[in-house]
């Protein structure tokens, strides 16, 4: 079945209700590898809970509704569909515990053309379910591989940024512990590609690779220590483009451009020579 335009720009995803815990703000943080260091007071704050702060990309995995493409009447191959882009924009720092609710809606779909596959940009509003407050507004691109040339749109409303011609300002180098994906999948995505060896080969990895939301979360704490000092309320928003998939247990080296109150950035496995995120950017404030 292929996609018809007109249902899946209109397609009625449910709205999801989390009830987020101290817990859930301290795993999330475990999942990207924080808290290795037992004696660094910094990374301590986003994983104990005296004083506890939430990452800001903690976001991304707030109210997201997972599967909803692999409804035969989307007409998305579900099993040809990757992540593309990621981003948020924070209304004020996320809250550590909180009841919440998040709307989400298909944005575009963009045709890329018949054995080019298809982008799917949805966004999500996640607000305080008790006093309406809207708290962050989180953006996705899916590429759905085995979907084009169903006659859509063939422009994406989304202009990818650019990032300087020079050699960046900072870096910062991040080791992908051997158990993260297993820990970060605890805060939601359960997909076994992550996982499960034998799932990972028939995909054709050689072992499970790390969720592509936690190379951005990685990004995130490079900002942070770089940039804004540990805040978390400085780091008010972020996007990126996925390019290649992590291993657990490789280095993720963050390249960074400052650019007065904003931020450019890509991330890569020097190891490897690959550039695993691409066309970073972030709004750093004052």
């Amino acid at each position: 079945m292929a996609i018809d335009y007109t249902t899946l720009k209109n397609w009625p995803i449910p709205q999801q209700s989390f009830a987020l815990t101290k817990k859930d703000t301290i795993l999330y943080a475990l999942g990207l590898g924080l808290g290795a260091d037992p004696m660094d007071a910094s990374q301590l704050r986003f994983v104990y809970e005296q004083g506890l702060a939430a990452l800001p990309t903690m976001s991304v995995v707030l109210c997201q509704p997972m599967g909803w493409t692999g409804d035969p009447k989307t007409g998305v191959d579900r099993t040809k569909v990757v992540h593309g882009e990621q981003g948020f924009r924070l209304l004020r720092p996320l809250p550590v515990e909180a009841e919440l609710r998040g709307d989400t809606r298909v944005v575009e779909v963009v045709d890329k053309g018949e054995g080019k596959g298809a982008l799917i940009l949805t966004e999500t509003r996640v607000f305080d379910a008790r006093s309406g407050e809207l708290l962050a507004v989180t953006d996705s691109t899916s590429f759905a591989r085995a979907n084009g040339g169903f006659g859509g749109p063939s422009e994406s409303p989304k202009v990818p940024r650019t990032l300087p011609a020079r050699a960046p300002d900072l870096t910062d180098d991040w080791p992908v512990l051997p158990q993260l994906a297993l820990i970060y999948r605890l805060s939601g995505d359960y997909n076994p590609l992550h996982a499960d060896p034998a799932f990972a080969a028939r995909a054709g990895f050689k072992q499970p690779i790390l969720h592509g939301r936690a190379t951005f979360g990685i990004a995130g704490i490079a900002l942070l220590r770089q940039l804004c000092g540990w805040d978390p309320a400085r780091l008010t928003a972020m996007e990126a483009r996925f390019s290649a998939p992590v291993y657990p247990g490789e280095t993720i080296r963050t390249e960074i451009w400052r650019d007065g109150a904003q931020a450019f950035f890509r991330c890569t496995v020097p190891a490897r020579d690959a550039v695993v995120l691409n066309n970073g950017w972030a709004q750093i404030a004052g």
